[in-house]
């Protein structure tokens, strides 16, 4: 069978020669030219070609470098080739799992034509490694210096968002300023004259809706301005959480806060919550939309609506119950001192959702008659012994991560192994000193991380086990808990995943309750 190839090509945003004519960049291009060039002197067939135009080589969401994975899985073909191994990925994990171990196993040869990669040479893998780990440290050299430049704007009060916020536009004559949008701020005045009036965050959302003003997503796309997507229908109506951020946000009264999220790591595109004491804070640095004296007067306001109950103790089934329709968490309500938990999306619009509605005392009672079922199931040890299963789940976690330790614990020794084969070539003449201790130090950091991530899998895996060994006493905690008359948050929370609750059958006065249990 002759050599069928599947070309890859990839070029970022940010790569310094790129050009844009027509189509394609004019480097991708020179990709393909010499791709091309390199396959028919070989001889072989190309079956297709791959390109990413615009992507980072640590973006694992693109769309044909998927597509390749996905066709090499299928044996399409027999040879992946690239210009170099850092145009098909710059992370060194995905060097491991594909070019390393998936595609030898699968038959498939990959070949870096500029940079002597080669799987089908078995003295190549440690280039394939090392040039990885050059790859890598790259990603995060340049991940840093972005960070440090950006961290740099945002002290000086720099707008450095891709979208300015709903209210505002980006300032076309001065970069990293915002100027006001003043047919979205009159809706922000609306916002907060409505509240500091009295009107609930829900009851404001069933205004706006009402009145057919669209919410910022919507209102920003009919604009033509750059939005962030909503991922349904029901996303560009206004909502309780819409209202609820734009009630207090600072930068609706000239005060320019940003970094309230930071990246898990230079890999990934998710982001965590940092301390507020972490967040960027410049006052004055825009013109304001809400004065000074309204905004304080809404601060107060929210901070005395803020407790859920009179007693300013935290609800028995807080954070704990969503809606069984649209999966909205259920907002706490009191009414004639007897409280309720309501799905508040079914507020905001008639079609929004069905809704979901129930009575606490009516919900505990549920829970305890459920605890009390179980208790009568699982009574009788034999029919127990038959009944009681380890989740499935569970051992497929466990599994996962003992597979990811595994991993880490096979990337360690290979750091030792390349710290060591590192050493020998200084010792032989071939290694510098100072390249040495370079080498030798980014190898040493990358074998601490990896470290890190064990014993992390580590931590998780034994609280995995912990929960399994948990399922496995369910009777103890069933018996534990039978009988109550109340239950109490800290029952709730150990007992307790979530509770999807839907809406009252017609007709009845039953209420669909599904309890997910901890144990």
């Amino acid at each position: 069978m002759s050599d069928k190839v599947a070309i890859y090509c990839r070029l970022s945003e940010k790569d310094d020669d790129k050009k844009l004519n027509a189509n394609d960049s004019e480097s991708i291009q020179n990709q393909k030219a010499m791709l091309q060039d390199y396959v028919k002197q070989k001889g072989w067939e190309i079956y297709d070609i791959y390109v990413d135009d615009g992507y980072t080589g640590s973006d694992r969401n693109r769309p044909e470098f998927n597509r390749l994975i996905k066709n090499a899985k299928e044996h399409k073909f027999n040879t992946i080739i690239c210009k170099t191994q850092s145009r098909f990925t710059r992370e060194i994990e995905i060097v491991e799992t594909y070019i390393n171990e998936l595609f030898i196993l699968w038959g498939i040869r990959f070949i870096g034509v500029a940079d002597n990669v080669d799987t089908e040479d078995d003295k190549n893998r440690k280039c394939r490694q090392l040039i990885g780990l050059t790859n890598e440290w790259y990603l995060e050299d340049m991940s840093n210096n972005i960070r440090s430049v950006l961290a740099n704007k945002r002290k000086q009060g720099l707008h450095i968002g891709s979208f300015a916020l709903y209210g505002y536009q980006k300032d076309p004559e001065r970069k990293g300023h915002l100027i006001i949008d003043e047919e979205a701020a009159m809706i922000v005045r609306k916002v907060f004259s409505l509240f500091a009036q009295g009107y609930g965050k829900t009851a404001i959302a069933k205004i706006l809706n009402a009145e057919g003003i669209p919410n910022p997503s919507e209102y920003k796309r009919l604009k033509g301005l750059r939005y962030k997507k909503p991922e349904s229908k029901l996303k560009t109506l206004w909502n309780y959480y819409a209202i609820s951020k734009m009630l207090i946000n600072e930068i609706y009264i000239g005060n320019m806060v940003q970094g309230k999220y930071g990246s898990v790591s230079y890999k990934s595109k998710k982001n965590k919550p940092r301390p507020k004491d972490k967040w960027y804070r410049v006052e004055n640095t825009h013109e304001p939309i809400i004065d000074k004296e309204l905004w304080d007067n809404v601060q107060i306001m929210i901070k005395e609506k803020a407790k859920p109950f009179s007693t300013g103790n935290i609800g028995l089934f807080a954070n704990k119950t969503r809606c069984m329709n649209c999966g909205y968490t259920m907002r706490s309500s009191k009414n004639r001192g007897k409280h309720y938990l309501k799905c508040s999306k079914k507020h905001i619009s008639k079609d929004a959702c069905e809704g979901a509605f129930i009575a606490v005392d009516k919900l505990e009672k549920a829970v305890i008659d459920e605890l009390n079922h179980l208790y009568k199931q699982y009574i009788d040890k034999d029919s127990l012994e038959k009944n009681i299963k380890l989740d499935s789940d569970l051992e497929e976690r466990e599994q996962k991560i003992q597979a990811d330790m595994n991993k880490y614990k096979q990337k360690i020794s290979e750091y030792n192994d390349a710290i060591t084969s590192a050493y020998l070539d200084k010792t032989k003449g071939n290694l510098s000193e100072n390249d040495y201790d370079i080498i030798s130090k980014k190898l040493s950091e990358e074998r601490e991380k990896s470290q890190k991530l064990m014993n992390e899998y580590n931590n998780k895996l034994e609280k995995i086990r912990e929960k399994i060994k948990t399922g496995n006493n369910r009777r103890k905690i069933i018996e534990q808990y039978t009988n109550l008359e109340h239950l109490n948050r800290e029952i709730v929370e150990k007992l307790i995943d979530y509770i999807s609750i839907g809406k009252r059958e017609k007709g009845t006065t039953k209420i669909p309750i599904e309890i997910h249990w901890n144990f």
